[in-house]
C-alpha cells in the first residue's frame, strides 16, 4: 500500500493527482504545512526537512513533488511521462524545472510568502508587484508553446501538464490573468476526473497560514 504524508496545499495536489490519475489506490495522511505535524520527531525521520509531500512505497520515502510525480508515472503509469534517453524525455524534465523553479519558487512563492505569509516572512509589496510580472512573462513562454498544441510534451497529458496545471490553478487564485490559450488549456486539464478527485481530497483540509 501505497502512503502519501500532506494535503491542502498546491504542491500536496500535485502528488494526490498523479496518483489518481494512475488509478493507484494508497492511504493519504493529509496533515498541513505550518500545522506543527510536519515538526513531530515522527515525520522528520521521514523527511528532515519538515515538508510536504512525502511519497511512501515499500521502503522508499521520497519527497519533492516534481521527483514523486515523476517516480509515479515511471514506476505505475508509464503513459504519463516519456520514455527515459529520449528526446521527449529530456523536453519532459525542461518543463518540470521550468514550472518548478520559474512559475512556483521564483515568483508564485514569493507572493505566498509576503501576503498569506506576511506574518512570517514580512510584508514586500515590491517585491510581490515584481513576481507577478516575472510570472507573466515567464508563464508566455508556455502559452506560446501551447498555441498550436493540446499538450506539453508530445500527444498526450504527461507529468509536465500536471505541474503547469497546478501553477495555473494557483496562479487564478491570485487573481492573475491568463491568456485565453493559459485559461483554456488549464479549464481543459481541470476538468480531467482524476483532477476533480485529487483536488476534493486534497483541500479537504485547509492550508495553514
Amino acid at each position: 500500500m501505497l502512503t502519501l504524508w500532506g494535503g491542502g496545499t498546491t504542491r500536496t495536489l500535485r502528488a494526490h493527482w498523479a496518483l489518481h490519475e494512475a488509478g493507484l489506490e494508497y492511504e493519504a495522511k493529509l496533515i498541513g504545512s505550518r500545522t506543527g505535524e510536519t515538526q513531530t520527531e515522527a515525520f522528520r525521520i521521514l523527511n528532515p526537512k519538515e515538508k510536504i509531500p512525502v511519497l511512501i512505497d515499500g521502503d522508499l520515502v521520497l519527497t519533492e513533488s516534481a521527483a514523486i510525480v515523476t517516480y509515479i508515472a515511471d514506476t505505475y503509469a508509464t503513459t504519463l511521462v516519456p520514455a527515459p534517453r529520449t528526446r521527449e524525455r529530456a523536453l519532459y524534465n525542461q518543463w518540470l524545472s521550468f514550472v518548478q523553479m520559474e512559475l512556483d519558487a521564483h515568483t508564485l512563492y514569493i507572493i505566498r510568502k509576503h501576503r498569506d505569509l506576511s506574518h512570517l516572512y514580512g510584508e514586500a509589496p515590491a517585491a510581490i508587484d515584481a513576481a507577478i510580472e516575472g510570472f507573466l512573462k515567464q508563464v508566455n513562454v508556455a502559452s506560446q508553446h501551447l498555441e498550436d498544441r493540446q499538450y506539453l510534451v508530445g500527444d498526450g497529458f504527461t507529468g509536465a501538464d500536471l505541474l503547469l496545471t497546478v501553477c495555473l490553478a494557483w496562479a487564478d487564485a491570485y487573481e492573475i490573468g491568463l491568456t485565453p490559450t493559459l485559461a483554456a488549456y488549464s479549464t481543459t486539464m481541470r476538468s480531467r476526473p482524476a483532477y476533480k478527485r485529487a483536488a476534493e481530497l486534497n483541500f479537504s483540509i485547509s492550508a495553514a497560514g
